[in-house]
């Protein structure tokens, strides 16, 4: 493998180890028009706090001319019609992040600061002008005229943030680790076209650890079984677990690190910014017995895992190891600005460590590597602690705060001691399939908070665990950063009806009233995500929620969500072609009966304990009539099917061996997560659960069958009901290697239209 000590600039590498397709990859230094947050001197580590604060106010940097030629190929992949009525035009002499939308009908253009800004001032014409939707997921293209409609008069936004940072570092694990690149390239369309400029990049990540390590007394067969398979490997980066889902063979890591060298260079392209992982530590067992000078710290346990070993950033070794990672690193992926890194996730152990000056040593191998590089750290629990911001020029972070909306009386500025940071959400845990957000507490906060004389508020941090579950939370987040002033949610909401669908309806306006007014109306104070449901729950009368760390009762009226399906059920007819309309009504359909899950449970539970063989045999019977139609109605959209994910596995593995192993991999993290040790001991199991087609018959409801099975035979012999092992039955489920749909089956609206007819009015 080809390797150089520093390279700047635009060059061509050969990485002999990747597939004949990739052996070229044309990689380049800091995105043209991105924000050159690491530019000029870097500061020393421990810089004063009171330094920082003055380094918040956003720079201006000068912005170079670029080339437009990528930001026109997503242009027409995102609207082939209609992409030849857009004219893109570089405007290097504007404020950073600035578009400007202008033009007759069928004649437009729109200039801009970026390929990604100018992208953005396209999603901005269609949102307020030609009022169409494309969503994640779902768009209502179809509906636009054939001539698109003129700009009343020149507009010109800026964002408000420098800093649009989107994904989790779970969003790999839990939306799909088998996805292709052209999957990938989608997502960054989409988030360009919403106002994203600093997008995570984990795919292909192990690699460069892979290829390190080996110069560190490891052999490759070692390091193959300490790297998880790819679902798990976004927690195998935060240093909480290893091994499980594996090994990877050398040949899928060469592919998955190609794929994501050309997402670092499609975001390059767009003039986004690629946040890759940096080296912050993580290693293999044994490493000091293998490398003289090395001090590594145990971490213990998480969740039923052991967790790697942390090597000292003050030992010797530390900065050994770190130029030799982001010398592999920089090899596929090439250079960026920003690198994520999260020391002491959930519970690591500092032993004797002295933490400042450790993150010191980080920040000071990131800058061997990359000077000036900004450091991401993920604003949670309790991170980033006070004696890491001790110890580093806090002026070059950027916390994600992934705690924005989810409490009461938050201070970022005392917290963090004036440190820049995102306003960020997490609406999303796990993958779950339940819609909502505390939409109210981002327009509320992001204008109260920007606006404090001491704010250091630089960015919106977008980071559900799963992302493409819930497009008008998107939506409406990204907003955020290009819209002066707080957001009337009841405008914003009624504007979204008529673009969903491409034309105002006032039954749909009414359907997304009664959403605002509920799911995306709860408050912070405990929880950022809603509810899930109880089909998906592991078996239990007492059970109050499926994922153990959700919330367990419901966060909003759930009459909200079932006057909503009403409504939609009665938009025009002419509106229900598009995929944003079968999408919402799937969804909608979907969460009115997860709802009813939490209604009927209690009825069951207080039949059984009466001893009413009859009434638990009729309430058993409607709850299984419900997953019947929970299963039917997801199977009828391609968003919500097991079939493409496993598939997408099982097509990495070069023989059936090694595809089994990867379909484990997915169906595992679904159902028991790891192994019994993280599923019962942890707490684990079902806490990516989701409503999907093919899921819910093939675990979920058989599940249920054998536990109110256990119960009816109890109540007839009037015994003790049977125990069953619930991890041994989920287990089975996870080695299986059955089929499923890969293309969606029934008429959504036929389907929702029976879902309505079978719940009770709301109230």
């Amino acid at each position: 493998m080809t390797r150089s000590g520093r390279p700047r600039g635009r060059r061509t590498v050969a990485v002999a180890a990747l597939p004949a397709a990739l052996l070229v990859l044309v990689l380049a230094g800091a995105a043209p028009g991105a924000v050159a947050s690491g530019a000029g001197s870097p500061t020393a580590p421990g810089a004063r706090q009171s330094d920082v604060r003055q380094s918040v106010v956003r720079r201006i940097p000068a912005v170079r001319d670029f080339d437009a030629r990528p930001a026109r190929e997503a242009l027409e992949r995102l609207l082939p019609r209609h992409a030849g009525q857009f004219t893109l035009v570089p405007d290097p002499g504007a404020a950073a992040d600035t578009f400007t939308v202008s033009g007759t009908a069928g004649a437009l253009t729109v200039r801009g600061t970026s390929g990604a800004t100018l992208l953005t001032g396209v999603g901005w014409y269609l949102q307020h002008v030609a009022g169409a939707d494309i969503g994640w997921p779902g768009d209502s293209l179809g509906m636009l005229p054939e001539r698109l409609p003129a700009v009343p008069k020149p507009v010109t936004r800026s964002a408000l943030v420098a800093h649009r940072y989107a994904l989790n570092d779970t969003d790999d694990g839990y939306s799909g680790p088998y996805r292709t690149f052209e999957e990938h390239r989608r997502q960054i369309d989409l988030l360009a076209l919403h106002g994203v400029n600093e997008v995570f990049v984990q795919v292909g990540a192990e690699y460069p650890y892979y290829r390190a390590l080996q110069r560190f007394g490891y052999s490759a067969a070692e390091l193959r079984a300490w790297i998880p398979g790819p679902a798990h490997q976004s927690w195998w980066l935060l240093q909480n677990m290893s091994g499980f889902g594996g090994p990877v063979s050398e040949r899928l890591m060469r592919e998955r690190a190609g794929i994501g060298g050309r997402i670092a260079e499609q975001l390059r392209g767009l003039g986004m910014t690629p946040v890759l992982p940096g080296f912050f530590g993580t290693v293999p067992p044994a490493f000091a017995g293998r490398n003289a000078g090395a001090t590594t710290v145990p971490q213990g346990d998480w969740a039923g895992f052991d967790r790697p070993d942390w090597l000292d950033p003050n030992s010797a070794a530390f900065g050994k190891l770190a130029a030799a990672y982001y010398a592999e690193q920089r090899t596929v992926f090439g250079d960026s600005s920003m690198y994520r890194m999260s020391p002491l996730h959930e519970g690591g152990k500092t032993g004797s460590v002295d933490v400042a000056a450790a993150a010191g040593a980080v920040q000071k191998a990131l800058w061997a590597a990359h000077p000036g590089a900004l450091w991401a750290v993920l604003g949670w629990q309790e991170d980033p602690r006070r004696e890491l911001l001790a110890g580093v020029d806090a002026s070059k972070l950027l916390i994600l705060d992934g705690l924005s909306d989810r409490y009461d009386g938050l201070d970022r500025e005392a917290r963090w001691g004036g440190a820049p940071y995102a306003l960020g959400t997490i609406p999303n845990f796990g993958g779950h399939t339940t819609i909502g957000a505390n939409t109210s507490v981002w327009s509320d906060r992001f204008d109260a908070w920007r606006s404090k004389p001491d704010s250091a508020l630089t960015g919106i941090a977008y980071m559900p665990e799963a992302t493409g579950t819930d497009p008008a939370a998107f939506d409406l987040f990204t907003d955020l950063a290009w819209e002066s002033g707080p957001i009337d949610r009841r405008k914003w909401f009624a504007a979204y009806s008529a673009r969903r669908y491409g034309r105002a309806d006032a039954e749909a306006a009414a359907a997304w009233e009664e959403l605002r007014k509920g799911p995306y109306s709860t408050a912070s104070g405990l929880w950022s995500e809603s509810q899930d449901g109880l089909f998906t729950a592991r078996p239990s009368l007492s059970a109050a929620g499926s994922a153990r760390w959700s919330p367990k009762s419901m966060r909003y009226p759930a009459g909200s969500v079932r006057r909503a399906l009403d409504h939609l059920l009665k938009v025009a007819p002419s509106l229900r072609a598009s995929s944003a309309y079968r999408y919402d009504l799937v969804d909608t359909a979907r969460q009115a009966l997860a709802n009813h899950s939490r209604v009927l449970l209690p009825k069951i539970k207080a039949a059984y304990e009466a001893k009413d063989v009859r009434l638990f045999r009729e309430l058993t019977a409607q709850w299984r009539d419900g997953e019947r139609r929970l299963d039917g109605v997801t199977s009828a959209d391609p968003n919500f099917l097991l079939g493409p994910r496993l598939s997408a596995a099982r097509s990495r593995g070069a023989d059936r061996a090694e595809a089994d192993r990867y379909e484990y991999d997915t169906r595992s993290l679904l159902s028991v997560w790891g192994p019994r040790a993280a599923s019962e001991g942890g707490s684990l199991h079902d806490y990516a659960n989701r409503e999907w087609g093919g899921l819910v018959s093939e675990l979920y409801a058989p599940r249920w069958d054998a536990y109110f099975a256990t119960l009816e035979e109890a109540l007839v012999r009037r015994a003790v009901p049977r125990q069953i092992d619930w991890h041994a039955f989920e287990e089975e489920w996870a080695r299986r290697t059955t089929r499923h749909a890969q293309a969606p089956v029934g008429d959504p609206y036929a389907l929702a239209s029976g879902i309505a007819a079978a719940l009770p009015a709301a109230k």
